[in-house]
């Protein structure tokens, strides 16, 4: 899996944490593909400060405040325009729980899309909850990446079931679990 980086200058995740979020983001794509050996995949992730958070929020969801994540699949709906995006082309069919997914791509890599975290805002509800920085990136990266590959608990109080189960069992697998600080 190749992840971009992006900390918009910001430098407040601890490069120890690099690690676990690939390998959360990792463990989200097995989970949802029931594969082991997976073709290649390619996600921005961008760390960003409140005020962009909240402007990408407005923007895409016209709600005027911060929140933790978004995702912007390459599939659907457009990425904002400062992202890093990749430029291979690429087609996707999927079911939406996983069960019967094809994916095609004409280059080596498959890019699924980009995801922003606030990390002004996972700071704060790492604190609210009791639990290590680290937990709560991890957590927001497989929750992004759940989101990129078409779950959508806002829509689908199914898809969040699914959800909140891969999610808690991909953290407790990292020895991340709930109040892990």
């Amino acid at each position: 899996m190749k992840i971009h980086w992006d900390d918009r200058g910001l430098e407040s995740v601890p490069k120890s944490y690099y690690v676990t979020m690939k390998q959360a983001a990792l463990a989200a794509l097995r989970r949802c593909f029931e594969m082991k050996d997976l073709p290649e995949y390619e996600v921005s992730i961008s760390f960003v400060a409140d005020d962009e958070m909240r402007e990408m929020n407005m923007k895409y969801r016209e709600q005027d405040k911060t929140t933790d994540v978004l995702s912007f699949p390459m599939m659907g709906t457009p990425p904002p325009d400062d992202m890093p995006q990749s430029d291979a082309s690429h087609s996707h069919t999927a079911s939406r729980r996983g069960a019967s997914r094809k994916l095609k791509h004409d280059s080596a890599v498959f890019p699924m899309g980009d995801i922003a975290i606030c990390t002004q805002e996972a700071a704060r509800r790492a604190e609210e909850y009791g639990h290590s920085l680290e937990r709560e990136l991890a957590f927001l990266v497989v929750h992004g990446v759940l989101h990129l590959l078409g779950l959508d608990h806002e829509t689908d109080p199914a898809d969040g079931e699914v959800m909140e189960e891969i999610q808690e069992n991909i953290l407790e697998e990292l020895g991340l679990s709930r109040g892990a600080t």
